[in-house]
């Protein structure tokens, strides 16, 4: 039992990026967000992944897959709202 709510729970966890994504879409900024925060999350959790691909612990396997998909889409959108080509210096 304990394991299977782990394992629900590894999987699960990463869907709490939805809503930051969902802000990020409907404000279409991210100047709020610190970008070496967004970066170097994503870096550890890009370093991590490998780690958790080979693992033999389900729940380890399944948060990395869905942490590395969800995160690395906050991460895009952090960058791209800040870096995005016509964006003026007034937005």
């Amino acid at each position: 039992m304990m394991s299977m709510i782990g394992i629900a729970a590894a999987f699960i966890m990463p869907f709490f990026n939805i809503p930051l994504i969902i802000r990020l879409v409907k404000r279409k900024r991210s100047d709020d967000i610190s970008l070496l925060w967004a970066g170097g999350v994503w870096v550890c959790i890009v370093l991590m992944t490998p780690a958790a691909l080979v693992s033999p612990d389900t729940a380890f396997r399944l948060f990395g897959y869905s942490n590395v998909i969800f995160f690395t889409a906050v991460t895009f959108l952090i960058f791209y709202y800040r870096w995005r080509p016509g964006r003026g210096a007034s937005n």
